[in-house]
């Protein structure tokens, strides 16, 4: 595998304007996720097959607006939804509207009535997004290998072709001390009626008590029900658990 450095956004954004996979950073405690314009390349980048589910990155208001129509939700679980995905950046399986056609775009993300959704949206990385309103992203590791927590991690594990972004070339971010190891985003699906579970550990919910980080969602974004009906207050299990549809692998996730 060749290597080749770290580069700046300038390298990136002609990158993802030609259709080509790119290595990309979040902020702690969250680890690099790998994006494209088009879900294929972000699944050749990982070492997978090409036609493997993905993510939706929800970065661009627009494109959030029409998903967040999209979803099988009243007003205030959506606008909860909304939360969730910038204000926790968390991964959402989300459901989707059986009388709702959707666009061609959101078939990479949708699945047997529901949609993977990832929202973060770092105001450091936004200026490289922002004329890519469509983009699917993952976590930035290759099959069989842990998400990448450093740049220089994920320059060693991904071809030379795909380009990782240096995060001290992007304005505003300063030096961010580092307070516990970095992961991949924890995935919770939000249900029709407003509730949600724990669908997969990660980064959100690591340093909670069982059953502490749902709890927190409940009581900060005042959704209804019991949020621990389906894990029974116990954490979501650490091992790959199936989704809607199928079964998710350390490497699907953002």
């Amino acid at each position: 595998m060749t290597s080749s450095p770290t580069v700046g956004a300038d390298h990136v954004r002609p990158a993802l304007s030609s259709g080509r996979a790119v290595v990309l950073p979040n902020p702690a405690p969250l680890t690099y996720v790998v994006a494209a314009t088009a879900p294929h390349a972000v699944n050749l980048a990982k070492g997978r097959p090409a036609d493997q589910a993905v993510a939706l990155w929800l970065h661009h208001p627009r494109t959030a607006g029409t998903v967040i129509d999209a979803l099988a939700l009243g007003p205030d679980p959506a606008a909860a939804a909304r939360r969730l995905l910038t204000e926790e950046r968390v991964t959402l399986l989300a459901p989707l509207r059986e009388d709702h056609p959707l666009p061609d775009w959101m078939a990479p993300a949708a699945k047997d009535g529901w949609t993977l959704l990832f929202g973060a949206r770092w105001a450091p990385l936004l200026p490289v997004l922002e004329d890519h309103p469509v983009l699917y992203v993952s976590s930035a590791n290759r099959t069989g290998h842990p998400p990448a927590a450093t740049a220089s991690a994920a320059r060693a594990m991904f071809p030379g072709d795909v380009p990782v972004l240096d995060p001290a070339s992007l304005p505003g971010t300063g030096e961010e001390r580092e307070t516990a190891p970095r992961a991949a985003t924890t995935t919770v699906r939000l249900h029709s009626d407003g509730s949600v579970e724990l669908h997969r550990n990660g980064a959100q919910d690591r340093l909670y008590p069982p059953g502490g980080y749902v709890e927190h969602l409940r009581s900060t974004y005042r959704l209804p029900g019991d949020l621990g009906r389906r894990t029974n207050g116990r954490r979501a299990r650490t091992a790959p658990a199936r989704p809607p549809g199928g079964e998710v692998t350390e490497d699907e996730r953002p």
